[in-house]
């Protein structure tokens, strides 16, 4: 597959490939490092991972895009990012299907931005009276520079709401994740702890961060914690609120689903409040039972465990008579999966479920620790991309901190034994869940997956919508994960269904034989 590659191209690629070998102690993957120019990569760009993941679903916020045009096209809800009206955000509060664009021409180029955008802003505020606004930076707003961060504090004196300006144009840092790391920052500096005090009441509060509710993923889990009496104070950022991530402080406890997009979220939130987060994995029957099983055991309420084991063992015989009908159409069947920076790792729980096994997975934009662990990052390099992202350096907020234990209602000694039972404030990354053989490999291309396909013959390819086109002209079916394609919910136990269905329909259609693809042809 390597040999093609000039000497320090393959030199490079090798590093970013791991055949799986549990007997070797710790086994080293290089990620989060540039692409090398000529290699067709299919990572997005900052300002993706800023407006089109982490704040674009934001729905009661008006989102701007400086820029041109183009840049906006993924502003459009392309990511399936479903939300819907509720107490708290009435439909004509709800902004996040809008595309608005600064629509930058050459003048604006030569002559700046900054007094369209301005103008853009009174425009919107006078349109829709949004509760805050986001502005976008794109690539070219950054060469010229034009200063958002002034346009923004303007805005803001002018028209009494929130203006967030998040400098991510899209070459910094090298891929989408600088701009997951951007958006955190922002959020974590200016809106998260602005909104009052809950009810000291409450019981079993809790965030889940990294969810995007692609296409209801995260409705379904919220479906499934409320029947066991938890309360979700926020899903960032799946049908979300500006509201209710002024709130996010004001959970005992934070569910990590995409450990690579909100790591630094939870993390500055350990530090700023105390509150300890655990990474969930709400994909796959087997393990939403391990994050269930998990979570109860953080509250350690014997009434909260109970409630658990009966929804666990209420859906189960609900929907394994189901499951087990497509497990017997997809056992012993092959997949690749290359998806974002956790969910790789979380569809191969699904898959196991179903009797299939990942034999090659990888990530776009992950960084070493999304697959060895977070133990790495301690070891890790700041590079001159790194340094494009400035650090916020919290202490403990003066009123607000809370020693996690007191979070979670429990004494010092019962959380010391409760962290020797679950890994809280932990990832263990992708890697002891693969087996020996296995492929792990990093920023993968298309000459990299043609050779893969080709040698391995997976049955199914699970990938973003740049590589599922590719991969079904070599006449294997994929699947576009970034929006599934129109289906899902994926997560918890409906989805897990949904996707059982979906896999065995796309693995059993006869299509996939008539295909052949069109270099074939040409030597027929």
């Amino acid at each position: 597959m390597l040999e093609k590659y000039p000497e320090k191209v393959l030199k490079n690629r090798k590093k970013h490939i791991t055949i799986v070998d549990t007997n070797q102690a710790c086994q080293q993957i290089e990620a989060n490092t540039r692409t090398i120019p000529g290699i067709i990569t299919q990572r997005g760009c900052a300002y993706a991972g800023c407006k089109g993941v982490v704040v674009g679903p934001i729905k009661d916020m008006v989102h701007i895009v400086h820029g041109p045009i183009g840049c906006a096209f993924y502003a459009w809800g392309t990511r399936r990012n479903k939300a819907r009206a509720d107490d708290n955000t009435p439909p004509e509060k709800m902004f996040s299907t809008l595309c608005v664009s600064t629509d930058m021409q050459e003048s604006d180029i030569v002559f700046g931005g900054e007094k369209k955008l301005a103008k853009m802003i009174d425009e919107v505020v006078e349109m829709f009276h949004p509760r805050a606004v986001s502005i976008c930076a794109t690539c070219p707003v950054g060469l010229i520079g034009d200063d958002l961060g002034a346009v923004a504090k303007a805005a803001q004196e002018r028209h009494g709401i929130q203006v967030l300006s998040f400098n991510c144009e899209g070459y910094k840092g090298v891929s989408q994740s600088a701009g997951h790391h951007i958006a955190n920052n922002n959020l974590m500096e200016n809106v998260i702890g602005t909104g009052p005090e809950r009810d000291p009441n409450d019981k079993y509060v809790i965030n889940i961060l990294g969810e995007y509710n692609i296409g209801g993923d995260g409705w379904e889990m919220e479906r499934i914690l409320g029947d066991i009496g938890y309360k979700v104070n926020c899903v960032l950022t799946g049908d979300t609120s500006y509201l209710e991530i002024k709130n996010l402080h004001q959970a005992h406890l934070n569910l990590v689903q995409c450990h690579r997009s909100i790591n630094y979220i939870a993390e500055m939130m350990e530090t700023k409040y105390g509150t300890p987060w655990l990474k969930v994995n709400f994909i796959g029957v087997e393990a939403t039972k391990k994050s269930l099983r998990e979570m109860a055991l953080c509250f350690g309420d014997e009434e909260l465990i109970r409630k658990t084991e009966e929804v666990i063992a209420r859906e189960e015989a609900r929907i394994m008579p189901v499951i087990e009908h497509y497990r017997k159409i997809c056992q012993g069947k092959t997949a690749f999966a290359f998806v974002g920076g956790s969910r790789s790792h979380h569809y191969m729980h699904l898959l196991r479920d179903l009797g299939m096994e990942v034999v090659v997975a990888g990530y776009e934009f992950a960084h070493r620790d999304d697959y060895e662990g977070r133990q790495v990052i301690p070891t890790l390099k700041i590079d001159a991309d790194s340094k494009n992202i400035p650090e916020l350096h919290l202490s403990p907020d003066p009123e607000k901190f809370k020693d996690a234990h007191v979070h979670l209602n429990m004494s010092k000694e019962k959380f010391d034994e409760l962290n020797k039972k679950v890994p809280l404030n932990y990832y263990e990354g992708m890697q002891p869940d693969m087996k020996d053989g296995e492929i792990m490999i990093d920023d993968c291309n298309h000459h990299e997956l043609e050779k893969m396909v080709r040698a391995l013959k997976p049955d199914l390819v699970f990938a973003g919508v740049r590589d599922k086109y590719y991969v079904q002209k070599l006449g294997v079916p994929a699947k576009q994960m970034h929006s599934y394609d129109y289906s899902g919910p994926y997560a918890g136990y409906n989805g897990a269904l949904n996707f059982a269905r979906d896999v065995a329909n796309a693995i059993t259609t006869p299509a996939w034989k008539l295909v052949t693809a069109p270099w074939e042809k040409q030597t027929q």
